[in-house]
């Protein structure tokens, strides 16, 4: 008995439709939003906003202490061996970026308005990132130890460069910041990340084992701090300053910076002498801005200012991780650089051949030979 068998479902058929790429959304991002929206909607007050602040504040210690007692001084130690690659993705964090965010004044008042022009400012004096960064290094196939380093080395000269760098450049521009700002730094970032490598003997494995859940508690801290600065812009009543058509000069701002950033970043480093591996850690590691190491930052530098402050380098940080993780998949199709010296012999046996008449025969062959001639007949 004959069973039918069913046909295989035609390509215009519901079964047969997949959608032919995931959208490359962060669930992060994702939350981040929805943080924006929770403090829009249900803005911190009163007596909630003094418990919420002070929770924030913790939070912003604890994100350092931990910051500190996960890096490895040791390992932080052996990457000075790449000290040019770590001066160069230093140099694009600390250098170029502030210098086109100066440039960027002149964009005022005629494309961002003076809060908006202090947090793209602030945005480009942000230490670099280290996950996404190696991440997409990694999905690259580049130098993922020098982009480790280059990330770690970035962030810690971010506590002591960041805010000097907001006192020479901001000044008094930035409402909320003041000198007295600096001492803020210092009591909830740098003692904490202190605090941390000097325990970092006695919680690193522990921190280790842990790794999944402590990165929850980075990304719930953060998501505080957002809520907080959002909570006390909308009680503020600031965000009646920003308009649809200034969010949107402001992201086409941005566009521009991080194109600027990654070819510079990319062909600059070609003209240094890097090679292929070492040149893709430059570029991801020197054309990003941690969003984990500004927001605590900003929460201490401007205050009840800090929501306008932190909504470019959130918009930037969207930006980042949607074109990189492009970039990554396409350089993860580069061909390989050829070798500068000469290809080394191959160590493959030749195929053995039957040996020719001319050739000479071995003790074996002639005995083998005589012993098939008949008898009586002389060679």
């Amino acid at each position: 008995m004959n069973r039918r068998r069913t046909p295989p479902p035609s390509p215009t058929s519901p079964r047969s439709r997949r959608l032919p790429f995931r959208l490359p959304i962060d669930p992060y991002i994702l939350a981040l939003l929805g943080t924006v929206a929770l403090a829009a909607l249900l803005p911190a007050s009163g007596t909630t906003a003094d418990v919420v602040g002070g929770a924030s504040t913790g939070a912003v210690a604890l994100l350092f202490f931990l910051y500190g007692a996960r890096l490895s001084t040791r390992e932080a130690m052996e990457g000075l061996k790449s000290w040019r690659l770590h001066l160069t993705v230093l140099a694009c964090t600390f250098l170029i970026f502030p210098v086109l965010g100066l440039a960027a004044r002149g964009l005022v008042p005629y494309v961002l308005t003076p809060e908006l022009y202090n947090g793209l400012l602030f945005l480009c004096l942000v230490p670099s990132t280290i996950q996404s960064s190696i991440a997409f290094t990694s999905m690259a196939r580049g130098n993922v130890p020098a982009a480790i380093c280059a990330g770690s080395f970035s962030s810690i000269a971010g506590i002591v460069v960041t805010p000097l760098l907001a006192a020479l450049l901001l000044g008094g521009g930035a409402s909320g910041f003041s000198p007295d700002s600096l001492l803020r730094i210092v009591a909830q970032l740098l003692l904490p990340f202190v605090a941390g490598q000097l325990l970092r003997r006695w919680v690193g494995g522990f921190l280790a084992r842990h790794r999944t859940l402590l990165g929850r508690v980075d990304r719930g801290s953060i998501l505080l701090v957002v809520y907080t600065a959002f909570s006390q812009g909308m009680v503020a009543g600031i965000w009646h300053q920003v308009t649809p058509a200034r969010l949107g000069a402001l992201f086409a701002v941005e566009v521009a910076l991080l194109a600027a950033m990654l070819t510079i970043s990319w062909y600059g480093s070609r003209r240094l002498g890097f090679g292929r591996a070492d040149r893709v850690a430059i570029q991801f590691a020197g054309s990003k801005k941690s969003l984990a190491a500004g927001l605590p930052m900003a929460s201490v530098l401007f205050g009840a200012q800090a929501s306008l402050a932190v909504l470019p380098l959130m918009l930037f940080h969207m930006l980042q991780l949607v074109v990189c993780a492009v970039i990554a998949k396409r350089r993860s199709k580069d061909t390989p650089e050829p070798l500068t010296g000469p290809p080394e012999p191959q160590l493959t046996e030749p195929a053995r051949s039957a040996p020719s008449a001319s050739e000479p025969k071995g003790r074996a062959g002639v005995e083998r030979e005589s012993a098939q001639r008949p008898r009586g007949t002389r060679g």
